[in-house]
């Protein structure tokens, strides 16, 4: 066994080194650096101090600069000044989001201010040659489609998973409209906008005036419409055939890598683990009546039990109410797992609980604050984290119990954490309209079950005791939740 394990940790740390390697490698040759725009946290991407287009770049909903980098890198190395910057409510900007989300006036028009200051920014920079392009995904191709439309300044527009009511058989000029092959209604509405200038046109035509282009990177969704060669490829073609730049030479292609450096990272907690100490199993397994009832009875219990609350405390989108649906939820499953006899104390819970935790929040953490998408807070997310952790730790040990911390069977697993998002389902069911962005937040919390729960699962049957695990992975749902949710004052 230790044999194995050193052989696991030795690959894994290769893999780890040679996914950095390549990541970091992307950004040879370019000057990455801050751009003061106030309290808008913006990095420009350049190779050289010589005047060139700028090209503002935009995240979308739950989004930062990180995620957008494999476009900022691309185009830095065709010779543009890419900005890429988060917006009110994101990543590591202080301010949070505001205004009425259902009004154009409203948030809409703040964003869209927030683009503005970017590009004025950036266009009064030595290395700026007065020319500009929009790249935004989501939520935020909307949003560059209407800035489009009032800065006259704007000259090519690239849309990415696009859904705006602003486009128009003649406006924006030089539109781009990258979509996920998968992404289904998103694939419709871009093929919708290009056959307002050609009824009869198809993806990966270019038609116009105004020149407008579809196009569908194979084999993608939302999210990987980010790292797909075809969209990179697309958008440097796109925009250097507007500004005279060139669009050849290879493309960042960093999806794979993080991919890689992210595995390598969880596998390298097994061999970690076998450091704690083996110790005994310390309880029976649950029996199987109190299991069903530990899992399913706050499952259906908690979302009636809030529908009628209103609960605002956090700013930030939802947050508060899943916080507290966390907190019923676990409280509900602990009172019946402490009626049946099955709750233990367990003095080494605070020691192998703060280790997963920092493992899974520094080092897994970091790489994807690094690599992926904005995961080291700023000082007013860290309230928000605090108060999560009075549901996530509560709901995490109630998980951590009923699987055994990892040891239970497959099945009993599956039913705790299917049991969770069911009820969270009901609760969006119940009030559609005011929990709606639980649904955007919802591969987050598969994810987590995925990776977090994968290593924490490795530390509990070493140490034969699931309430460290419980602990650890509370803490570190907490955090992952307070980073991701946009903040908002409403």
């Amino acid at each position: 066994m230790r044999v194995r394990a050193w052989i696991i940790a030795v690959c894994a740390l290769a893999a780890i080194a040679v996914s950095v390697w390549q990541l970091e490698r992307d950004r040879a040759g370019l000057e990455i650096e801050a751009l003061d725009v106030g309290a808008i946290p913006a990095t420009v991407y350049r190779a050289g101090d010589t005047p060139r287009p700028v090209v503002v770049i935009a995240h979308g909903f739950a989004g930062s600069r990180q995620l957008m980098e494999p476009f900022a890198l691309t185009l830095a190395q065709a010779g543009y000044a890419a900005v890429s910057f988060d917006f009110a409510g994101h990543g590591r900007n202080p301010v949070p989001m505001s205004g009425d989300v259902t009004r154009i006036d409203g948030t809409t028009r703040l964003l869209m201010d927030e683009v503005g200051a970017v590009t004025d920014a950036a266009l009064a920079q030595p290395w700026a040659d007065g020319r500009v392009a929009l790249l935004g995904h989501s939520m935020a191709s909307d949003i560059i489609v209407r800035q489009a439309l009032e800065d006259a300044r704007v000259e090519a527009v690239v849309a990415i998973s696009m859904f705006s009511e602003a486009v128009t058989a003649d406006a924006p000029v030089r539109l781009l409209i990258l979509t996920g092959e998968w992404e289904g209604l998103l694939a419709e509405e871009a093929l919708r906008a290009l056959r307002l200038v050609d009824p009869g046109a198809d993806y990966g035509e270019t038609v116009g005036p105004p020149p407008r282009r579809a196009v569908l990177a194979p084999s993608v969704e939302h999210v990987g419409v980010l790292y797909s060669g075809t969209s990179l490829r697309e958008a440097r073609a796109w925009l250097g055939e507007g500004f005279g730049q060139s669009a050849d030479g290879a493309v960042t292609l960093r999806g794979g890598w993080i991919l890689l450096l992210l595995g390598g990272l969880a596998v390298l907690a097994w061999p970690l683990s076998r450091l704690a100490p083996v110790a005994p199993r310390q309880a029976a397994a649950i029996p199987r009546g109190v299991f069903w009832q530990a899992s399913l009875l706050p499952a259906l219990i908690t979302p009636l039990l809030l529908w009628p609350v209103e609960f605002r405390v956090l700013p930030v989108l939802v947050a508060d109410y899943l916080g507290l649906h966390m907190l019923v939820y676990g409280g509900l499953s602990l009172f019946i797992l402490w009626r049946a006899g099955i709750l233990r104390r367990d003095g080494r819970a605070l020691i192998w609980g703060g280790v997963l935790a920092l493992y899974g929040i520094a080092v897994f953490g970091g790489a994807l604050d690094r690599y992926v998408s904005s995961f080291m807070p700023h000082a007013g997310r860290i309230a928000v984290i605090a108060v999560l952790c009075l549901g996530a730790i509560p709901y995490m040990l109630s998980d951590a119990i009923l699987s055994a911390g990892g040891a239970a069977p497959i099945w009993r697993r599956l039913i705790v954490k299917l049991a969770f998002l069911g009820s969270l389902g009901i609760a969006v069911a119940l009030d559609f309209e005011g929990l709606m962005f639980l649904l955007i937040i919802l591969p987050v919390i598969v994810l987590f079950f995925s990776v977090f729960g994968l290593m924490g699962g490795w530390v509990g049957r070493r140490i034969g005791t699931p309430y460290p695990v419980g602990l650890g992975l509370g803490l570190v749902l907490a955090w992952s939740l307070g980073v991701t949710f946009p903040m908002f004052a409403g």
